[in-house]
């Protein structure tokens, strides 16, 4: 019987980042399973986007890895970094090894603004730039031209603000994270004076959370300027917040509190606008962006009930050199498993792989996390939403509706992964690459020193 000693249940997770790890949490809880569990991911370090996506300045939210450390060194459980579904191993191959298969690679790239100007140079996608100052391998060499004074973030959600924050923060305050070296050097050269974080709704519909936006008001060299006009809520707004939640209040409260404030001097400043839509962006000769062309917006009720924004007639332009989009993340499609092009995400019904035409599903294919379901929530949504797909896989095994894989040996799939990728790395690699991050840290009173290359990491553990 599948899932017992003498036939254990294999299962391949891709994708080593929260959705990942929460998944192999709920696998190894149920004590009736017996699993063992191979995960994958195309980069050598685990944790995804904890590593690569949370600000260098939050440290705590971080400490998350230590529940993830603890899955991965239990038995049963194999790290496969540096292997990348599509290029060292295809999905079939994988049904050839495994039970059941699940994808947790995340929303990679960011969802595109359309309006005039959007790719004139100095306009970036801020995932980039979210990649960039935290170490990714494949974002490390791009330029960010920090020489603009005014440098404008579109969106108002927790990404937007902590790429606003990071272009805030003094270099005594980031000299203090473990933010990626170039990045450090390069900040403290920056020129940036003024940043604008643009809504295109009210104060009550910001998707950034009240510690994010509380903590705007913290940072050592900089200060948030609201107008009152924009702080002030309109009457559908008002309305909404007879039934608002806590934290919904609390931003608002915050928001109405910087309103207030008087300027006090600080070198830079964060203007937080709310109900203002870019309409496009303007370059100069060389090709640059110079401006943007915004839109006045007013809120309605929609049949739904959701307050949406319109344009009016009022217009203004706001002199920027650097502009950062952050209206949402978006899924890549993996080779040989449907994509929902319209929502971004894999195909599926409560976390199995779904046909795009049919519905069915695809025998012992999953999914978890963004893939699954879009960029939403935090860090913490990643548990239920693991869970919810893990419910599916044990009752399909109940149902013996799951894959019966060629060769399920382990060392053969360890083989084949060795012939293709010799580089790839185990957990015991990264827990060496952890150990000389942490004590090249210690030497310059950082958390950690991030290695962001590639070929340095392998020659720091296997050369």
């Amino acid at each position: 019987m599948i899932g017992t000693e003498t036939q254990p249940l294999r299962v391949a997770i891709v994708g080593a980042g929260p959705a990942g790890f929460y998944a192999a949490v709920q696998l190894f809880k149920r004590k009736s399973l017996l699993v063992q569990i191979d995960m994958f991911d195309r980069l050598p370090t685990p944790f995804g986007l904890v590593r690569a996506g949370v600000a260098p300045d939050h440290q705590k939210i971080k400490s998350v890895v230590k529940i993830f450390d603890r899955v991965a060194k239990k038995p049963g459980f194999r790290f496969f970094g540096n292997v990348e579904l599509g290029k060292h191993i295809s999905m079939s191959e994988m049904l050839n090894h495994y039970h059941q298969v699940v994808i947790s690679t995340g929303a990679q790239t960011d969802r595109n603004l359309n309006i005039p100007g959007i790719d004139l140079q100095g306009s970036h996608p801020a995932t980039e730039f979210v990649a960039w100052y935290n170490g990714h391998p494949d974002f490390r060499h791009l330029e960010f031209d920090l020489s603009q004074e005014s440098a404008a973030v579109i969106g108002i959600g927790n990404v937007a603000v902590d790429v606003a924050r990071i272009l805030c923060r003094s270099h005594d305050e980031l000299s203090k994270t473990d933010i990626a070296d170039y990045a450090l050097a390069t900040l403290k050269e920056s020129r940036v004076k003024r940043i604008h974080m643009l809504g295109r709704r009210g104060p009550a519909q910001g998707a950034f959370t009240s510690p994010e936006l509380k903590e705007l008001g913290e940072m050592e060299d900089a200060e948030v300027l609201v107008r009152p006009e924009e702080a002030e809520l309109d009457p559908l707004s008002e309305a909404s917040m007879v039934d608002a939640d806590r934290g919904t209040t609390r931003k608002v409260e915050i928001i109405q509190k910087f309103a207030c404030s008087k300027p006090i001097g600080k070198s830079k400043k964060l203007y937080l606008r709310f109900l203002l839509s870019p309409t496009e962006l303007v370059g100069g000769e060389s090709g640059r962006v110079t401006s943007m062309k915004c839109v006045r917006n007013e809120l309605y009720a929609t049949e739904a009930g959701t307050l949406r924004p319109r344009p009016i007639d009022k217009h203004e332009v706001i002199d920027v050199g650097l502009v950062f989009r952050s209206i949402g993340y978006r899924g890549v499609p993996i080779p040989d498993l449907p994509f929902n092009e319209n929502w971004g995400v894999i195909n599926n019904e409560a976390g199995r792989i779904t046909d795009l035409e049919t519905g069915q599903f695809k025998v012992g294919c999953y999914t978890a996390g963004w893939i699954k379901r879009g960029p939403s929530g935090v860090i913490g949504t990643n548990k239920p939403d693991a869970a919810e797909t893990v419910d599916k896989m044990v009752e399909d095994l109940g149902a013996n509706l799951i894959n019966h894989p060629l060769d399920p040996d382990p060392s053969t799939i360890e083989s084949l992964i060795k012939q293709r990728q010799p580089d790839y790395f185990s957990y015991e690699d990264w827990l060496r690459l952890d150990q000389i991050e942490l004590e090249n840290g210690q030497v310059e009173n950082r958390p950690r020193v991030k290695f962001t290359s590639v070929g340095e990491m392998i020659d720091a553990v296997k050369r």
